[in-house]
């Protein structure tokens, strides 16, 4: 299933499931708005979208739909820092020995078709093309073996980046985070769409139909089994939570001379299977 988060014809929030160019509204026929709440239900209640779905006659264009983040507040959203060999190069970093692991806050980031924000204290605002891994089965010292057993699906991440605020520190957490700074969706794949642990896809960012990263997922370093486990060993996770699993190489930090997004600008992330995620970008008023 792929699975959309939206704003219905009332403005209030809705989850839906895409078929083709049409959106079968799964609110409507009694399921929850959002997501984080039907994979709080299981597997019970993935189970009740696809019989929604596959029982549904009545479906909306997918058209002119306002879209909004897969997941609305997940408890945690771990993001990995340099998981690309090529980017952690580009970067002048030592390719890590574990995963580099740091936060996002639901309030940096927005949904398909809405613009990511540069603030006006920089402008040195970069690109990051990234997969996100969804936990549908919490779980805490998860196996890597059994690591993709607790992944309901996946989607996509531009973890817009505030590079100068990011470099202050040996913490990159505020550079990471500005408000409205990073996009997510367009929606939500479930992992049977998709090859295990989502190996083997190519990822592509392009800015302003120019691509500036072109990669593969097989070529990250540390792989979705590997994260989950990892990521379980500090604290127990959750249905909902994410994980936005790093960037390859070709950001707008390490070209000469550097490439920041600037207003105007539109910056699609693309990966094969799961879609296109597109943003443009504005100034802060």
């Amino acid at each position: 299933m792929r699975l959309i988060a939206f704003k219905n014809e009332h403005g209030h929030a809705a989850l839906g499931a895409r078929i083709g160019d049409d959106v079968v509204d799964l609110t409507a026929l009694g399921l929850p708005d959002t997501l984080d709440e039907l994979l709080r239900q299981g597997a019970a209640g993935l189970r009740a979208a696809q019989d929604a779905l596959s029982s549904a006659t009545v479906r909306r264009p997918l058209a002119g739909l306002t879209y909004l983040p897969p997941l609305q507040n997940p408890a945690k959203a771990f993001a990995i820092g340099l998981n690309y060999i090529d980017h952690a190069a580009e970067s002048n970093f030592d390719p890590p020995k574990f995963p580099v692991i740091f936060h996002r806050y639901p309030s940096s980031w927005v949904a398909h078709g809405q613009a990511l924000v540069r603030p006006h204290i920089s402008t040195q605002f970069d690109y990051e093309a990234e997969l996100v891994a969804v936990i549908g089965t919490g779980g805490r010292y998860i196996a890597k073996e059994k690591a993709l057993e607790h992944v309901a699906g996946y989607s996509l991440f531009n973890d817009g980046s505030i590079r100068d605020h990011q470099f202050r520190s040996n913490q990159w957490m505020m550079g990471k985070n500005f408000d409205q700074s990073g996009g997510f969706g367009p929606e939500f794949v479930t992992a049977d769409e998709l090859p295990p642990g989502a190996s083997g896809l190519q990822l592509q960012c392009r800015l302003n139909g120019q691509v500036v990263q072109n990669a593969n997922t097989r070529d990250m370093i540390f792989d979705i089994a590997t994260l989950v486990s990892a990521c379980s060993e500090a604290m127990a996770l959750q249905p909902g939570d994410i994980i936005i699993t790093g960037t390859p190489s070709g950001v707008g930090l390490a070209r000469k001379p550097p490439l920041w997004m600037k207003a105007g600008d539109v910056c699609e992330v693309e990966l094969e299977g799961v879609g296109v995620l597109r943003n443009t970008v504005t100034d802060e008023r």
